[in-house]
C-alpha cells in the first residue's frame, strides 16, 4: 500500500474552557498551541507560558461503494496528545503519546457509498519540559489497496554484502490477506537508482492463507553500487508490485514504493564509527520537534530547510531531542547526507512533568518502539536509536532490567543499527540512589527528583565532578553494559577514564555545553572510542524559555536558572529560532575545521563592563554587527574567532593590532575598540602574513524595508512553504541592527500566513499575528500556498516605504 496525503478539510475547535463554539477551517499539519494566550504562570514555564488545552478535529470522508471490497487505512503521524480518534461517534483508536502514530483501519467502520464524520481529539498540558504544541501536529495519510496487500511499513530493505564492485540488497516483504480465503499472488520487485533506471529485479510466488500473512525474502543483486554518505547521499528505490498470480486471474494489484541508501557501518572502540569503512566523527546537534515561529506543526519543506542549514553550519548528525523525528526530517537527513540518532522519550516510568505519560510507559512502551523503529528503519540516516534521555531511574535494579528489555527489543526489531542512551550520572545521585561528599554538590541538595530541569541546571558544570566519581561509574556501568554505545550528557571528564577503565566502551557526547566545544572536540578527536559530541543545541527552540540568556554577577538576587515571563525561547542555539546562524555556530565551524575565514561578533553596549557568570550554554550577548547608535564613548568589546595563530584587527585601513587566536587561545580573542561608524576588518595571519578576512560595516542613517524570499518558486501540494525574511537595511544593503521597527505583512493571491515572528528571546508577541517587531534587524515570515499563482508578500513600518516580494506557485 502507498501513502497518499488525506484529501478532506479539517476543521477545529478549543474545547479548553466553557462552550467550544463553532468549528473554523484548518490546515493540517496544525498547532493548537501557537495561537493561544500566554499566561504569567511558573507553572507553565517549561512551555515557553503556553498553556495546555483540549481540542476536537473533524473532517468528512466520503466512501465510494467500490471500497467495500478494499482496504483502508487513515494514519496520523502524531496526535499531541492523549488522542482518540471516533468515526461515525464509535471509538476507533486511542495514542497517549504524542509522538507515536495513529493507525485507524477503517474496514468496517465506514459507511460505504456516503460520507463519514472522522473526529480526533487531543489534549496537552505540562507534559514535557520544553513546548510540544498540540492537536494534530504531523500529517495525515490514506491508503487504499486490495485485501491482499503489502501493509504500510511492511517493506524492509537491508544491504548485508556490498562493496565497490556489487551490493546485495535483501528485501523483506510482509504480504497480508484479509480475504475469507487462501489467494496466491506473485510478487515483483524492482530497484531503481539514483538517477531511476532499473538497477535489479525479482519476482516470487507468494501462497498465503486465510486472513493471514507471510513475509518474503529476495535477494537482488546491484552492480557497481553508489553508496549512501554524508557527502554522497545516492538513494536507491524499491517498488513493489504484488499481483494475481496469473494474467487475467482474480484480484487486485497492490503497489509498494520505500526508499533505502546501500551503505554500511561498523563499530569498535579500537576503530570508532566507520561507515563505508571510512572514519567519521560526529558532528552533531541535539535539536527539538518545534521549528520556531510555525511551532509544533511539521511541513516537509520546514523540516528540510532545518536540515540544509544545519549541514552548511558544520554538522553532519542530529539527534532528536527527545522524541522520534519526524519522516519529513528523517528524509531530508536522507536527501542531503545528514546521520541521525533517533531518540525514543525522555521519560520512562518516573515522571520528569506532571502529565508526562510516566505511569502508562510499562503498558505501551514495546508498541511506541516498535512504531518509532518500523517507521524509520529504511532510512540509511539513521545510524543510532536511543531508547530514552537522562532517565533518573535506569541505576536502580528495575530500571536496569528495562534498560536491557528496551535495547533487545530494538536489536530485535532492527540489528542493522546501534543502541543507545543519553545517561547523564548526575541524575542518579540527585534522585538519592547514593550519597556523595558534601564539596562536590555544592549548594545543591539530593532530595528526589522533582522538577529534573531545576535541578540539572542548579549543578550545571558540577556534573562533571561527579561523573568521575566511583560511585557513578558503578551505578552506570550495568545500563551502558547493555547498549552498544555509551551515551554520555555532560559527562566528558570521563571520556579518557573510560579508555582504560572500559577498554571496549564506546562513548558519544550525547548531550554536551556549547561553550565547551573546543576543549570538547580535542577530546573527541584525539579518542578513537569517543565518536562524536552533541552540542545542546544546534537549533534553538520554543520552551525551556532562558536557559541559554547571559548571566552576569551584577544579577540582581533570587535570578532565576531559567527566564521568567515573557522569555519563550531556549536562546541555546546555534541557530536562532528564525534560522539565521549566531556567532556560537561560526565558531564552532572554526573549531571543526570547516572555516578559514575569521568572525567578528561585538558585544552589546548594555554588557560593556559586566562580568559574566559560569553559565556553560550560554554565549556572549554578541551579534557580527558594528552598527551602534546607543554605544555611547566608551569602547566596545569585539570578539574575533579565527584558527589562525594571531588576528589583525583594521578600523578602514588602520591596525588596532594583532592578538593571538588560535586553538591555544581557545580560537578567541577580544579587541577594545572605540565606536565610530566605518568598517571593522578582521585578518588570519598565518606565517607571518595576511590572509583570510572578514568585515561588518556600519549601515547608513537612509533605512529600508528589504524582503528576500528564499525560494522564489514554490509548489502548492501541501508540503512546500515560502520562507521570507525581512530587514531593515541601508542603501547598500547592510543591516540596521540598531533600530527594531515594527513591521506589518500583507499578503496578496494564494497564500496564507503560516508563522511570522524574529528570534527576540523575550516578547508577547504572537507568531500567528501579521504584525511583529523585527529583532536585530530581522524576522522571518512562512507563507503557506493555497493554490497556484502569483503571491505578493508586503511589508510596512511607520516612516518606512512598504517593500514587496513575489513569489511563484507552481
Amino acid at each position: 500500500m502507498r501513502r497518499e496525503t488525506y484529501p478532506g478539510t479539517w476543521e477545529f475547535r478549543d474545547r479548553s474552557a466553557g462552550d467550544p463554539g463553532g468549528f473554523e477551517t484548518v490546515v493540517v499539519p496544525h498547532d493548537a498551541v501557537l495561537g493561544t494566550t500566554r499566561v504569567d504562570d511558573v507553572r507553565q514555564m517549561a512551555s515557553g507560558y503556553f498553556p495546555g488545552g483540549m481540542w476536537e478535529y473533524r473532517t468528512r470522508l466520503f466512501a465510494p461503494p467500490e471500497w467495500r471490497d478494499r482496504h483502508v487505512v487513515l494514519e496520523f503521524e502524531a496526535v499531541h496528545r492523549s488522542a482518540a480518534v471516533f468515526v461515525n461517534g464509535n471509538l476507533a483508536a486511542r495514542q497517549r503519546s504524542g509522538s507515536t502514530a495513529v493507525t485507524v483501519e477503517l474496514d468496517g467502520l465506514l459507511r460505504y457509498g456516503a460520507e463519514n464524520e472522522i473526529t480526533v481529539e487531543a489534549r496537552a498540558d505540562r507534559d514535557a519540559r520544553w513546548y510540544t504544541g498540540g492537536g494534530i501536529i504531523r500529517p495525515v495519510h490514506l491508503a487504499v489497496g486490495p485485501k491482499v496487500h503489502v501493509p504500510l511499513d511492511g517493506v524492509v530493505v537491508t544491504t548485508p554484502e556490498h562493496d565497490a564492485e556489487a551490493a546485495v540488497v535483501q528485501v523483506l516483504t510482509t504480504v497480508r490477506n484479509l480475504e475469507s480465503g487462501p489467494v496466491v499472488r506473485r510478487l515483483e520487485t524492482m530497484l531503481l537508482g539514483p538517477a531511476g533506471d532499473v538497477v535489479g529485479m525479482d519476482r516470487t510466488r507468494v501462497s498465503l492463507p486465510a486472513d493471514g500473512s507471510a513475509e518474503v525474502s529476495q535477494r537482488i543483486l546491484v552492480r557497481s553500487p553508489q553508496r549512501w554518505s554524508v557527502d554522497t547521499p545516492d538513494l536507491y528505490r524499491a517498488r513493489l508490485q504484488l499481483m494475481p498470480q496469473a494474467s487475467g486471474a482474480d484480484g487486485q494489484t497492490d503497489v509498494s514504493e520505500v526508499g533505502f541508501g546501500i551503505r554500511s557501518l561498523h563499530l569498535d572502540a579500537e576503530r570508532g564509527l566507520r561507515v563505508n569503512g571510512q572514519a567519521v566523527k560526529l558532528r552533531g546537534a541535539c535539536v527539538h520537534a518545534d521549528n520556531g515561529v510555525i511551532g509544533a506543526a511539521t511541513f516537509a519543506a520546514a523540516e528540510e530547510r532545518r536540515v540544509a542549514i544545519l549541514k552548511s553550519s558544520g554538522f553532519n548528525a542530529i539527534r532528536s531531542a527527545h522524541q522520534p523525528m519526524s519522516t519529513a526530517m528523517l528524509d531530508a537527513c536522507d536527501r542531503l547526507g545528514m546521520l541521525v540518532m533517533d531518540e525514543l522519550t525522555d521519560v520512562w516510568t518516573r515522571a520528569k512533568s506532571p502529565q508526562d505519560g510516566a505511569e502508562h510507559f510499562s503498558e505501551h512502551w514495546r508498541s511506541d518502539l516498535a512504531a518509532m523503529v518500523t517507521k524509520d528503519r529504511n532510512h540509511p540516516s539513521v545510524i543510532i536509536y536511543s531508547i530514552g534521555n537522562e532517565i533518573p531511574e535506569a541505576a536502580t535494579r528495575s530500571g536496569n532490567a528495562l534498560t536491557r528489555d528496551l535495547a533487545a527489543a530494538t536489536r530485535a526489531l532492527d540489528p542493522t543499527r546501534y543502541v543507545t542512551a543519553a545517561v547523564n550520572g548526575a541524575l542518579f545521585v540527585m534522585d538519592g540512589a547514593t550519597e556523595l561528599e558534601p564539596e562536590l554538590l555544592g549548594d545543591s541538595s539530593l532530595d528526589p527528583v522533582h522538577e529534573i530541569n531545576r535541578r540539572t541546571l542548579s549543578l550545571e558544570e558540577r556534573m562533571s565532578a561527579l561523573a568521575v566519581t566511583d560511585v557513578v561509574a558503578e551505578l552506570t556501568e550495568e545500563a551502558y553494559g547493555a547498549l552498544d554505545i555509551a551515551g554520555m550528557n555532560y559527562q566528558d571528564a570521563r571520556y579518557e577514564l573510560d579508555r582504560t577503565r572500559y577498554p571496549n566502551r564506546v562513548i558519544v557526547g550525547s548531550e554536551t555545553f556549547p561553550t565547551q566545544i573546543d576543549r570538547l572536540w580535542r577530546l573527541v578527536t584525539s579518542n578513537v572510542h569517543v565518536i562524536g559530541d552533541f552540542t545542546w543545541t544546534g537549533w534553538d527552540y520554543l520552551g525551556e524559555p532562558g536557559l541559554g540568556r547571559m548571566h552576569y554577577q551584577d544579577d540582581p538576587p533570587g535570578n532565576q536558572a531559567l527566564g521568567g515571563y515573557p522569555f519563550l525561547v531556549s536562546f541555546a542555539g546555534d541557530i536562532d529560532i528564525t534560522g539565521e546562524r549566531r556567532p556560537a555556530s561560526y565558531y564552532r565551524e572554526i573549531v571543526y575545521g570547516l572555516r578559514a575565514e575569521p568572525f567578528i561578533a561585538v558585544r552589546r553596549p548594555h554588557t560593556r563592563g559586566r562580568v559574566m557568570k559560569a553559565a556553560p550554554w550560554s554565549w556572549t550577548d554578541s551579534i557580527p554587527s558594528w552598527t551602534w547608535s546607543d554605544a555611547g564613548t566608551a569602547p566596545l568589546e569585539v570578539e574575533v574567532y579565527s584558527d589562525a595563530p594571531e588576528v589583525e584587527l583594521l578600523f578602514g585601513d588602520v591596525s588596532l593590532g594583532r592578538q593571538p587566536t588560535g586553538s591555544a587561545n581557545r580560537y578567541r580573542t577580544v579587541f577594545s575598540v572605540p565606536y565610530r561608524p566605518g568598517r571593522l576588518e578582521a585578518v588570519a595571519i598565518r606565517g607571518g602574513a595576511p590572509a583570510e578576512r572578514t568585515a561588518v560595516h556600519t549601515a547608513g542613517e537612509r533605512r529600508r524595508l528589504a524582503l528576500t524570499a528564499e525560494r522564489p518558486l514554490v509548489r502548492a501540494d501541501g508540503r512546500d512553504m515560502a520562507f521570507v525574511v525581512v530587514e531593515l537595511v541601508d542603501d547598500d544593503g547592510v543591516r540596521a541592527t540598531d533600530s527594531d521597527v515594527e513591521v506589518e505583512l500583507t499578503i496578496d493571491g494564494p497564500g496564507a500566513l503560516q508563522g511570522f515572528g524574529s528570534a527576540i528571546p523575550a516578547t508577547e508577541e504572537s507568531f500567528t499575528d501579521l504584525r511583529h517587531r523585527l529583532y536585530d534587524g530581522r524576522a522571518l515570515a512562512v507563507i503557506r500556498p493555497s493554490g497556484k499563482g502569483r503571491i505578493t508578500v508586503t511589508a510596512a513600518s511607520a516612516g518606512l516605504q512598504a517593500a514587496s516580494v513575489e513569489l511563484e506557485v507552481g
